[in-house]
């Protein structure tokens, strides 16, 4: 999956997404150590830094939507750290979010619409081709499961720190397990689903649909 995997991990949260998952729980930490422990210095300093990150992401093209959204979740977690008090419920959107998509990572695969199938087929634009090659799709409801552990680990990890209170271990944890976890991720799907594949399968860049006619010098076929 070499072709694609930096495309793969920017849509599900890698380097594009690693200063808003860095910079402003970092700043958010320090804001509220510096200050002793005061939320708002710490709510205001992240909401600050967040808003740098989105300036710096739009001067260089990006999405105006992604920027928002980034900039949006920091926001709404100085609010809700402001509105109960506890510095630790600035993570709390993070924590409900992985919950979510531990749950939808997990469904898909079940009932075998794995998002690292739609993800890739979205990326060489081969529509649900992939669907239609059972041996691929064996191969993405595995590899998916991959992806499903991770944001279980997040869950588990960010539950366990918030329930106890630990919010510099939490500024931690998110900086930790954000592109380093994703690119991991990455390089364990790049190498389990050929592996999953047969012998002799074309690979996942040509979906082996079944009754159809593979044109000649082995390229993908029209879809």
């Amino acid at each position: 999956m070499s072709t694609s995997t930096d495309s793969l991990a920017d849509l599900l949260g890698g380097r594009r997404g690693a200063l808003d998952a860095t910079v402003p729980p970092v700043a958010f930490a320090l804001g509220w150590l510096l200050s002793g422990q005061v939320i708002g210095w710490g709510a205001g300093a992240a909401v600050v830094a967040a808003g740098a990150v989105a300036v710096w992401r739009t001067s260089r093209g990006e999405k105006v939507t992604a920027v928002l959204g980034g900039l949006a979740a920091v926001v709404v977690g100085a609010l809700v750290a402001l509105y109960t008090g506890r510095a630790e419920d600035f993570f709390l959107l993070q924590l409900l979010s992985n919950t979510a998509s531990a749950l939808a990572w997990a469904l898909s695969t079940l009932v075998r619409w794995p998002f690292l199938g739609i993800v890739v087929g979205l990326l060489l634009r081969q529509r649900t081709r992939w669907r239609k090659d059972p041996d691929l799709l064996r191969a993405y409801c595995r590899t998916s499961w991959v992806w499903t552990a991770t944001y279980v680990l997040r869950v588990v990890v960010f539950g366990l720190l918030w329930w106890s209170g630990q919010v510099v271990a939490l500024t931690v944890a998110r900086v930790a397990l954000s592109w380093p976890l994703v690119a991991l991720a990455v390089g364990i799907s790049a190498w389990l689903v050929p592996r999953s594949l047969p012998a002799d399968h074309p690979g996942f860049l040509h979906p082996r649909v079944p009754g159809e006619q593979r044109p000649e010098g082995g390229g993908p076929a029209a879809g």
